[in-house]
């Protein structure tokens, strides 16, 4: 098990840091904004799940594979960012795997500290999302997970899987591997079939963006 999820984290990261490279090279910053944002988005989820259950210091800064595996994966986007750019929307595509492995290994290595299903399963969710907050922040942008298609719930539904799994007793392998599956599919069909969750609308305004007939602009005391 413990291979298992090392191998996972390890994956994980190194996804995640391409992710998080491809949009810095997207925003055209150099060398070293790139390298920092690939390890940004490859660790702070991982950080974030081992500060909350107590696993410190956090592997991504106790293992020098950690920071390894960022490095690499910045400088192969920064060097071969054509090669990268070639592929399906690569910082989705990168995104959603990562996703799905570190909501597979955040939950199991929550459930391994003791956390009950409930919880596990939560901290799987953030596992998953908090690298990708933390590149959005970096860029000045608003997080994918406060704006995407099934985002924060793909990664909920694999880490449920994971939990699931482990109170029937089944093999963990098979466990990780339909739980990253169902998480990595779940993003590319919202992505590719628009689907999401209701949208907020600001008050006052139609559909469209535009005011209502019913609207009153402040200070002249007539309808628009």
């Amino acid at each position: 098990m413990h291979t298992l999820l090392l191998v996972l984290d390890l994956v994980g990261t190194f996804v995640f840091a391409l992710s998080g490279a491809a949009a810095g090279v997207k925003r055209r910053l150099d060398l070293f904004g790139v390298l920092v944002l690939a390890f940004v988005a490859g660790n702070v989820g991982g950080i974030i799940r081992d500060l909350l259950i107590g696993a410190v210091p956090p592997a991504a800064i106790s293992d020098w594979r950690y920071l390894a595996v960022s490095l690499v994966a910045g400088l192969i986007t920064f060097w071969w960012a054509s090669a990268v750019d070639r592929l399906w929307s690569p910082v989705l595509l990168f995104d959603g795997a990562g996703l799905g492995l570190f909501a597979v290994s955040g939950a199991q290595k929550a459930l391994d500290y003791g956390l009950d299903p409930v919880m596990a399963a939560l901290l799987g969710m953030l596992t998953g999302i908090g690298g990708g907050i933390a590149r959005g922040v970096l860029l000045a942008e608003i997080p994918t997970v406060l704006r995407a298609d099934l985002y924060a719930v793909a990664a909920l539904a694999g880490a449920a899987v994971v939990v699931v799994g482990n109170v029937l007793g089944l093999p963990s392998a098979a466990v990780a591997v339909a739980g990253s599956l169902l998480c990595f599919g779940l993003r590319l069909f919202a992505i590719r079939g628009g689907w999401r969750l209701p949208v907020a609308k600001p008050p006052g305004r139609s559909d469209t963006g535009r005011p209502r007939p019913d609207d009153h602009h402040e200070g002249d005391g007539k309808a628009p």
